[in-house]
């Protein structure tokens, strides 16, 4: 809740000195945030990594958890925790997109999906890289053409994802070299 207010994202945060690597940390910010036991959790991948807003590197980790799961999240950093059928992010009922440019210079496509939530009873604005990981993992899942454009060859969807996200980090690279 210190960064970032009101925005939703998935566990995570940045690596300690004691992380052995990006799992370790995912695993141990999962832990702190939602209560998540890391012996609970089937890690299958990294996927290509983003850059959020601060420049900062963000590697997603994927895993399987139980759908037993039940969060408990630390109230000094989480305020709620809800979930989304990943299908929602191909298929998604609410969804608007608008172009952004990085303060780097980069143009690319913010996904913006709104979801209701029965259980809740409320609505939830996932969007920006949190919206575009989903995004990215749901096409991987379900190999299917979402109901929205989406910045990927999707006949050649890893591929097309390096590609995007070089030009992304080369766009950032060139903006801090310019500013030393």
């Amino acid at each position: 809740l210190r960064r970032s207010p009101g925005e939703v994202c998935f566990p995570g945060g940045k690596s300690e000195a004691t992380d052995k690597d990006d799992i370790d940390t995912a695993l141990r910010e999962a832990k702190e945030e939602v209560g998540l036991q890391p012996e609970k959790v089937e890690v299958i991948c990294r996927l290509m990594p983003g850059i959020d807003k601060m420049n900062n590197l963000v590697t997603p980790v994927v895993g399987f958890i139980e759908d037993t799961f039940q969060a408990t999240p630390n109230p000094d950093e989480v305020s709620e925790v809800f979930v989304v059928p990943l299908e929602y992010f191909v298929k998604p009922l609410n969804y608007k997109t608008f172009s952004y440019k990085t303060s780097s210079g980069y143009l690319t496509r913010i996904h913006c999906f709104t979801y209701d939530d029965q259980e809740h009873k409320r609505s939830f604005k996932i969007w920006g890289l949190t919206a575009h990981f989903a995004v990215f993992l749901a096409l991987v899942i379900f190999g299917e053409r979402p109901t929205f454009e989406v910045d990927y060859d999707l006949d050649n969807l890893i591929s097309s994802s390096e590609n995007n996200f070089i030009n992304l980090y080369a766009s950032v690279y060139e903006r801090k070299k310019s500013n030393l």
